[in-house]
């Protein structure tokens, strides 16, 4: 396999990814009272950020985290993935959150649906 097909296996993979986290974030916002998403384009850019946050964002959040995740028992990852999805909807316009629960249910939604299309389409 060449350079060049491995490079765009790679970009394929990704915008399949993104594409699969969207549906997930787009399913979860029509099944969690408290969750809005305007449409599938900003469920996309949902998918997108919350990617990037979770990428470059979260890493350090836990890292800084790290006394009050043992005290918790790694209960407060929990409280981590909300603060990634409030983030998100304060970085996107057509994406709401109402509160604390609704946050954590949708973090815990687009995980399992992300996880099903995947293994899915895998």
């Amino acid at each position: 396999m060449s350079v060049v097909q491995s490079n765009s296996k790679l970009k394929m993979g990704i915008i399949i990814r993104i594409l699969i986290s969207a549906v997930a974030v787009y399913i979860a916002s029509r099944f969690i009272p408290g969750i809005r998403v305007s449409g599938f384009e900003s469920a996309l850019i949902v998918a997108i950020v919350l990617g990037l946050l979770n990428a470059f964002i979260k890493p350090i959040l836990v890292i800084l985290t790290i006394p009050i995740t043992i005290v918790t028992l790694g209960l407060f990852l929990l409280v981590i993935n909300v603060i990634m999805v409030y983030l998100a909807a304060y970085l996107v316009s057509g994406f709401s959150v109402s509160n604390f629960v609704a946050a954590l249910l949708f973090s815990f939604v687009v995980s399992i649906v992300t996880w099903i299309i995947d293994s899915i389409v895998s």
